[in-house]
């Protein structure tokens, strides 16, 4: 063998080598971190999502007190334009243990994981039942049944388990 081809066959060696040693090992786990998800609705499924941060400080703070886990108050998310935001709905009264209801979850056309927080209030909340989409609350809405307010308040809210996928 003349000594190009050997000094070939050695450097190609060597690369095989260095690149193996960087490559991660097969027992190597990827870290990962604990986040406490909230149970809600999207399209009348259950999924479950995060908290991480809000456009408004008292938000973020009740988030934070509500969930025992920091949620960020970042006032810019407030700038984010009105487009570019999916809705997420949350009830001030009616049925006790009614969850919050998301728009476009993972998938749609219209998913994003910063929310407009819109509040939902019953006109009569002996009247109230479960709602689990929002096809169910713009219904009672047109029914006069209940009111939506929306707060101005934007919350990132990344879905972590949805109708046909998870994270």
């Amino acid at each position: 063998m003349n000594t190009k081809k050997l000094s070939l066959v050695v450097f190609g060696l060597l690369l095989i080598a260095v690149l193996a040693g960087c490559a991660p090992k097969a027992t190597e786990q990827v870290q990962t971190a604990a986040l406490p998800v909230n149970k809600a609705f999207a399209d009348g499924k259950e999924i479950y999502f995060v908290h991480l941060e809000a456009s408004d400080e008292a938000a973020a703070q009740q988030l934070t007190d509500m969930m025992k886990s920091p949620v960020l108050y970042v006032p810019s998310l407030g700038k984010v334009p009105a487009e570019a935001l999916a809705n997420v709905y949350s009830f001030k009264n009616g049925v006790k243990g009614q969850v919050s209801v998301f728009d476009n979850p993972p998938g749609t056309s219209g998913y994003t994981p910063l929310r407009q927080l819109n509040m939902v209030v019953w006109a009569d909340a002996t009247k109230a039942r479960e709602l689990k989409s929002v096809a169910e609350i713009m219904a009672a809405k047109d029914a006069g049944e209940l009111a939506i307010k929306a707060t101005g308040i934007v919350v990132n809210m990344p879905f972590v388990v949805w109708d046909g996928g998870k994270r």
